[in-house]
């Protein structure tokens, strides 16, 4: 049977960073302490290094950063849909007027 995953909760993470940080012990005797890999902590250890408001933010969740450019490449493909709709309707407006001229010049 599979092993289920371990979830670990924001405040965890959070915790098992400052330890490794302050305790003065070695990073691999915090992990066997908290009884988490090694890889792990050091992951933990770079995401709360690289963003301390961002960090542990959980899946699906978005930084700022990335909700704003998730919203700016949706209004983008809006707009394409709004400027191949205009081209298709001057095209027509086009040809229904180049059919008109055409008929009164005949």
């Amino acid at each position: 049977m599979a092993e289920q995953r371990r979830v670990f909760t924001k405040e965890f993470k959070q915790e098992a960073v400052r330890l490794s940080n302050e305790s003065g012990k070695h990073i691999n005797r915090v992990a066997v302490e908290l009884g988490v890999p090694r890889s792990r902590l050091t992951r933990w250890r770079a995401e709360a290094a690289a963003d301390v408001t961002e960090a542990f933010r959980g899946n699906g969740k978005r930084t700022a950063e990335q909700e704003r450019i998730r919203q700016l490449e949706r209004e983008v493909e809006r707009l394409k849909q709004e400027r191949a709709i205009l081209k298709k309707s001057w095209a027509l407006s086009r040809n229904r007027s180049r059919a008109v001229s055409a008929d009164r010049e005949a």
